[in-house]
Parts: structure tokens; sequence; C-alpha cells
């Protein structure tokens, strides 16, 4: 080869570095802030006395995380090893069967969080197989009561024992939550994706909340995997979360990225810091679409008996 053919021949593209110089989103990696949090959580009452326990429904598909999630809130919240939410380690089937809530114990005997999860059997491509989205949609509306078997084949009827015909504010979902997996995010089949785009088009059209756990960061990454608050620096996770956006119409902001707790059993500051961010955000989304529809109600309320 020439001189010339050297001088024109294009330098090859240089890769991306894996870590951002600065860290996308702030983190205050510290126990006082991990305190902090923590104090506010066991502070924290519902803006509005209708409503005495805001319901997050967490779903995806199977083997994303949901009940390890539940387990990681419950973990931070009470400082020690917990399993509230049956997990199943080996993710080829649901484990989850019936709909139930999960509610976590505060500071004394019968004393409880004024937030409750719902978990419920994970979504699955073959039609025989995982939670029915009509069910999904039924409990969004508020139309499903605690112990309602899932069954794939069908959505729930109107006759069945387990279907509350008019919902109040207090039975119905106020937050949405799906959980994907970061590692496995472009393996969803897109049978699972419009399932989940059908839910969250419900949801949307109610008003509802939504946010995106994103679980198995540590697999997603491994510079995750090897020091956790590197979690805002990394290339991957940016990317995986903006595959995620992109797959479910989820804005960046209402992404979170967490490390479930499934093999520790002692609590880990940087683990605890990033459940407690999620969970801290989607509290306070739930809190503010419950006041919003209190004060609709209200107000509408007012301007009928003003018509009269």
């Amino acid at each position: 080869m020439s001189w010339l053919s050297k001088l024109k021949s294009p330098k090859p593209p240089v890769a991306p570095k894996p870590v951002f110089d600065q860290p996308w989103r702030s983190v205050t990696w510290s126990e006082s802030n991990r305190k902090e949090m923590l104090r506010k959580l066991k502070g924290f009452q519902p803006g509005t006395t209708e409503v005495h326990e805001l319901k997050i429904l967490l779903h995806g598909p199977v083997g994303a995380g949901k009940s390890s999630f539940i387990n990681s809130v419950n973990t931070v919240l009470q400082g020690h090893n917990t399993s509230t939410a049956l997990a199943n380690s080996a993710a080829g089937k649901s484990f989850t069967k019936e709909f139930n809530y999960h509610r976590l114990k505060k500071d004394g005997p019968g004393s409880f969080y004024p937030f409750v999860f719902i978990d419920i059997m994970g979504l699955e491509a073959e039609v025989s197989s995982g939670v029915h989205s009509d069910d999904i949609i039924k409990i969004l509306q508020g139309h499903v009561k605690g112990g309602y078997s899932f069954n794939p084949f069908k959505p729930i009827a109107k006759d069945n024992t387990k279907y509350l015909s008019n919902p109040s504010l207090k039975d119905k979902v106020h937050c949405l939550v799906t959980v994907v997996p970061g590692d496995r995010i472009s393996l969803i089949p897109d049978e699972v994706i419009q399932k989940m785009k059908a839910v969250r088009e419900k949801a949307r059209e109610l008003g509802i909340p939504q946010v995106i756990i994103m679980s198995h960061v540590d697999r997603a990454c491994l510079l995750v995997k090897e020091n956790l608050n590197k979690i805002y620096t990394s290339r991957k996770i940016k990317e995986k979360m903006e595959e995620c956006s992109y797959k479910l119409g989820v804005p960046m902001n209402c992404i979170f990225p967490v490390l479930n707790y499934h093999e520790q059993i002692t609590s880990d500051m940087n683990m605890d810091l990033l459940i407690l961010m999620a969970i801290t955000d989607i509290i306070q989304f739930t809190n503010e679409y419950v006041e919003d529809q209190v004060y609709n109600t209200n107000q509408y309320a007012e301007g009928q008996v003003h018509n009269e």
C-alpha cells in the first residue's frame, strides 16, 4: 500500500469508554443519607384520610424479580434479612399463583407501613401461561379482591366471589411498577412487551403513575457487579435504561436500577441506597396521585351541589 493510500485510509472508530467521566444521576453514597431516607419513610403518612394504604402493583415478565424487590424493600426497612413474598430462584415459570397484598411491619406489634405491595403472576409469551393481561387491568381498576387465583386461560368474571363490582379509591391501584431484568431486556419476547404496553396504556388512561424497576444490574454490567456505586457512571447501565424507556415508553427519570437482595443475608449500604431512592419516589408519586384523585372528586361533588 502506498503512502498516499495510507494517508487516505479512515481511522478505525474509537470505542466509547465503559464509564462516563461524571455520574449522570446524583447519589450521596453515605450512611447518613441512608438513615435520613429511612427516617422519612418511617414517618410517612398518606396525604389524605380517605385512603389509609397506598396500593402499589408490581408486574412484569416471569423471573424479573418482582417478589425479590418486595423482599428487598422489606429487608431495608427492617434492617435484617426478610422473606415477605415467596421468590423462586428458578425463573422458568411464575411462582406467584394468587393475587395477594404484602404489608410491611413497622415498629410495634400490629403496626404496618401505610403502603402495600401487590405481587401477581408473571407475564409469559404463551397464551396458556402467565397472568392474563385483562386480570391486571381489573386489578388496576380495583375489581379484584385479595386471594384471587389466576387462570391464564380466562380473566376474572363478574360472578366470581373475588370480583368487586363497585370499587372505591381505596380498592384501586395507586401506582404501577413494572419490573424488568436489566440483563435480559432485549430478550423479553415481543408478546410480553405488548402485554405490558396494554397494561401501561390502561394505567395511563386512569392517570395512574408508572415506574420501572430494572433488576439484575450486577448481571447487566461487570463494573457494577464489582462496585455498585459505579452504577450511574456505567455506560452499559444507562444504555439498558434507555432501552427500557424506548420499549415501554417510560421516561428515564421514572426508571430505577437496583440490586435486589437474593444472595446476601446482611445489609449493604449501597444496595440499600438504590432501593431507598426507588421506593421513596414510588411513594411520592403514589401519594400525589391519591391526593389529586381525592381533590378532583371533591371538586366534582361541589360542582354538582352548586348546579342543583
